[in-house]
């Protein structure tokens, strides 16, 4: 099955499942996924992330976090799409919601969030948005 955009799809899949009161969803494995997913599990918004391999695909296994039966992430969206890519410098990124958010810019030094893009001083593709 071929998606048009991995990211987005990985985005819904974690949605859905916050939505539905899973506590794990599975996502197909790509390097980029398996970092966004570490990223947000850094920052607290996911439980676990966990590679392995079902029917012969690897899978990423993400443990899906909740406080007081709540989904910790409020909302999670994309921001730069295959059709319009947005770029920011380190000194034109915003913070999300008055700081309580994140967004997730992919760097040349890898994927990081807007704080620490705006602590090394680099900027980039700005992949998505989280609350």
């Amino acid at each position: 099955m071929s998606f048009q955009d991995p990211i987005s799809d990985c985005l819904t899949r974690i949605r859905n499942g916050l939505m539905r009161g899973k506590d794990q969803v599975n996502i197909p494995y790509s390097k980029l996924k398996f970092e966004l997913v570490n990223v947000l599990v850094d920052e607290g918004y996911l439980k676990s992330c966990d590679k392995s391999e079902e029917n012969n695909k690897q899978i990423i296994e993400v443990g899906l976090k909740y406080f007081n039966e709540s989904p910790v992430i409020k909302e999670l969206k994309r921001v730069s799409k295959p059709s319009l890519r947005k770029y920011s410098s380190a000194s034109d990124l915003d913070s999300v919601k008055g700081g309580l958010g994140s967004f997730i810019v992919s760097t040349n030094q890898g994927l990081m969030t807007d704080r620490d893009a705006k602590a090394k001083n680099v900027g980039g593709e700005i992949l998505c948005e989280v609350f």
